[in-house]
């Protein structure tokens, strides 16, 4: 009982996660300001893109913000709407309406809460780095064309108008596009893309986003520009309620939900290791991590939000205006709360080509060139599954793109292993006897796996002109069953041929497997086992003499 008590203790808020308050609360409050400032038109922004509303990008921003950041394993974590969430929800949208994404989210919090529970914090580990960029590259690309619809047309499309895909879309708003709205549109991408990327030259901590935002709107009212806004806003947070749905629809739910989760913990554990290595914050708990996650995605959906995840860069912006501590983060959606309780009329004026500038300069800022080159320039291994990442991304499904980049990288890595494995032909121990033509002393070294098993198999078997093979093994490294079922195959191969098979310098590490899949059994002789090379070459010749004689 009491190691189920340590188990689930280390999965829930403690006083512990507070520790550093006496120290850190100025600064946090000061980053927890900032992050909200910088979190608002992100948050709006990923709302519209989504194909739910801004109302909901906000409802996520402040209601899963405070659940994670009070429930997750990271001391600087913030979390909220993410652009790779967006890529996902679109084609949700598109496929079952703007009701079911509350849905999704509370069936994509409970996966990811029940993957916590289950310690699968760790799996994020196995994804290579080039898949990581390429994913987000693919990412970067979607989320900036997915604003190409806001800039072309003062219409929102219809679910179903355009295509799930956003290559496509894209190419589909411009063929329709309103040529006398794209001027004013294009005017206020510019004006807002403009601030954000002069504000961090002037001073790193002006929200550069917010001042754009601002400015258009402003002169879009003076000047009358037809720029569709953000519209009617609500002064309060909605009731909580669970979402209404029949069990047909929560079946074609299902699907769309595991594939929310899977980028969810994707997503939030990745950037929680990130804001781990930028600064001094403490360790983090992956599995806690997504239980805090998990159960923010099902309070956004309850207030019907959208899913959530980590967010690197409003993280990394905590970290850099001074946040170590869960106030920080918290913080941040109080802030966001107050700006919906008295400021809910301004923020409904702000066009939607304003937010589509943001999050235009923000996919840009995703993609660091130094990043790519550096992979591309890396091994060819690396840059196929990079590239062949950020392609499916684009093309097909973000989580159908991990799976095949770390097939690749995968694929690239046994054959890596396999071509390590090495199978040489010594000379024996001088002084030469008479007959020592007719013994083959074969050392495998390596890794003796199912990759490299056929290699090795034709390798020795293939021996001619011999009478005795002596097989080293003292240099094997990793051996599966694969590997230890050819080791046996190889001995029996040679034996039915009328070839004595010596096995010198099994590792200790190997007796077992050998025993269990029959290495040891499959020689003529128990004797024919041994640990010195000098005694396994002296019974080889005498061998050989008695042979001769014979």
């Amino acid at each position: 009982m009491s190691s189920v008590w340590t188990a689930v203790r280390g999965l829930v808020p403690s006083a512990a996660d507070y520790r550093m308050l006496r120290r850190t609360w100025r600064g946090d409050l000061l980053a927890g300001v900032t992050v909200g400032i910088v979190a608002l038109p992100l948050a709006l922004g990923f709302g519209v893109s989504s194909g739910v509303s801004a109302e909901a990008g906000l409802v996520t921003a402040i209601v899963a913000g405070v659940i994670a950041a009070v429930a997750g394993g990271s001391n600087v974590q913030v979390s909220g709407p993410t652009g790779a969430m967006v890529v996902i929800l679109v084609p949700i949208v598109a496929a079952h309406g703007v009701s079911a994404v509350a849905t999704v989210s509370v069936l994509a919090g409970v996966i990811v809460l029940a993957a916590g529970v289950l310690r699968l914090g760790r799996v994020v580990s196995f994804i290579p780095w080039p898949v990581i960029e390429g994913f987000t590259l693919g990412i970067a690309i979607i989320i900036f064309l997915q604003q190409v619809p806001l800039v072309t047309s003062p219409h929102r499309a219809a679910p179903g108008e355009l295509s799930s895909n956003a290559v496509v879309a894209a190419f589909q708003s411009i063929q329709h596009a309103d040529w006398a709205y794209v001027p004013w549109s294009l005017g206020a991408v510019a004006v807002v893309a403009i601030v954000m990327l002069a504000a961090p030259r002037i001073h790193r901590s002006l929200p550069g986003s917010l001042i754009g935002i601002v400015i258009v709107t402003i002169a879009a009212s003076l000047l009358g520009a037809p720029l569709t806004t953000i519209g009617v806003l609500p002064a309060s947070l909605p009731a909580p309620a669970l979402p209404q749905v029949d069990a047909g629809i929560l079946a074609s739910l299902a699907l769309p939900a595991f594939t929310v989760a899977a980028l969810a913990a994707i997503e939030s554990l990745l950037s929680a290791r990130v804001a781990a290595s930028l600064a001094d914050t403490g360790p983090y708990d992956p599995d806690r991590e997504l239980v805090g996650q998990g159960l923010a995605s099902i309070g956004s959906g309850l207030f019907g939000g959208m899913p959530a995840t980590g967010a690197i860069a409003r993280t990394a912006v905590n970290i850099r205006s001074g946040g170590r501590s869960r106030l920080a983060s918290i913080t941040h959606a109080v802030v966001l709360l107050l700006i919906v309780l008295v400021a809910s009329g301004p923020v409904g004026r702000i066009p939607l080509a304003a937010l589509a500038g943001v999050l235009m300069v923000t996919a840009t800022r995703m993609v660091h060139r130094g990043t790519v080159r550096s992979i591309l320039g890396s091994t060819k291994a690396d840059a196929v599954a990079f590239v062949a990442t950020a392609v499916v991304t684009v093309s097909v499904d973000l989580i159908v793109a991990v799976v095949i980049g770390v097939a690749v990288a995968g694929v690239f890595a046994i054959r890596g292993l396999a071509r390590a494995t090495g199978v040489h032909r010594e000379p024996l121990p001088e002084p030469a006897e008479p007959g020592d033509d007719h013994i083959a002393v074969i050392r495998i070294d390596g890794p003796l796996f199912f990759a490299a098993a056929d290699r090795v198999y034709a390798a020795v078997t293939n021996l001619s002109g011999v009478t005795v093979v002596i097989l080293r093994m003292s240099q094997l490294e990793l051996v599966d069953a694969t590997g230890a079922r050819v080791l046996t195959d190889i001995v029996t191969s040679l034996e039915r041929r009328g070839v004595t098979v010596l096995i010198k310098g099994v590792p200790p590490g190997h007796e077992e497997l050998f025993r269990t899949v029959g290495v040891l059994d499959s020689l003529r002789h128990h004797n024919h086992l041994f640990d010195d090379l000098d005694a396994a070459v002296e019974h080889a010749r005498s061998h050989v003499r008695r042979t001769a004689a014979a």
